[in-house]
C-alpha cells in the first residue's frame, strides 16, 4: 500500500490566538468548539517560543504541529504523529512564502485581513481535502494570481503577474477560437 501523506488543518492566526484564516481536513475536531480549543491550545503552547527565523515542531494531542511567526501572524500546519515532519516543513515554508508573495512582503494582520480571499485561495491550492497538491510557492501564488484576476481591469492597474495571466487567459482564447 502506498503512502499518501496527509495534512489535519492549517493554522494562521494572529499575536492573541485569533483566527485569520484556517482549514480543517479532519474529523479529529468535529465541532467550532472543538477547533477553537484546539487553536487555543496550540497558540498557548506556542506563542512565547522564539520560530521566527525558521519552523519549530511541537507534540499536541497525538499531532505533530510545525510553526513558524512573522510580525504578528502565526503560520500552523498539523498533521497525525506518524507524518514525516520534512514533508509537513515543507507545505508550512510553501504557505509562509506563497503569503509573503501575495502579501508582497508586508507579512502583518492587517495586510493578511485585507487579502483573506487571497490566502483562502492559497490554502485550496495548497491542500484538497488533507492531500497535499503543491508546496512550491511561486507556483501557488501565481495559481491565485490567476484566479484573482480581474480582466476587465486596464492593464495599466493590474500586477506584471496579473497582466501575464490576463495575457495568457486573451491569447488561449484566440488560439481555441481561431
Amino acid at each position: 500500500m502506498e503512502y499518501c501523506p496527509l495534512v489535519k488543518n492549517i493554522l494562521l492566526l494572529d499575536s492573541e490566538g485569533g483566527r485569520i484564516a484556517v482549514k480543517y481536513y479532519s474529523d479529529d475536531w468535529p465541532t467550532n468548539n472543538a477547533k477553537e480549543a484546539f487553536e487555543k491550545s496550540i497558540f498557548t503552547k506556542t506563542h512565547k517560543i522564539n520560530a521566527r527565523t525558521e519552523a519549530e515542531i511541537t507534540m499536541l494531542d497525538s499531532n505533530v504541529v510545525l510553526y513558524k511567526f512573522v510580525q504578528d501572524l502565526h503560520f500552523f500546519v498539523t498533521g497525525g504523529d506518524s507524518e514525516n515532519e520534512l514533508i509537513l516543513s515543507t507545505v508550512l515554508q510553501g504557505f509562509f512564502d506563497a503569503v509573503g508573495i501575495l502579501l508582497r512582503g508586508n507579512l502583518n494582520k492587517r495586510e493578511a485581513l485585507e487579502n483573506l480571499d487571497l490566502i483562502l485561495l492559497c490554502l485550496d491550492e495548497i491542500i484538497d481535502g488533507g492531500i497535499i497538491l503543491e508546496t512550491d510557492a511561486n507556483v501557488i501564488a501565481g495559481k491565485v494570481a490567476s484566479h484573482s484576476v480581474d480582466s476587465a481591469a486596464p492593464l495599466s492597474e493590474q500586477t506584471i503577474s496579473q497582466a501575464l495571466a490576463t495575457a495568457r487567459e486573451h491569447f488561449t482564447r484566440s488560439l481555441l477560437s481561431g
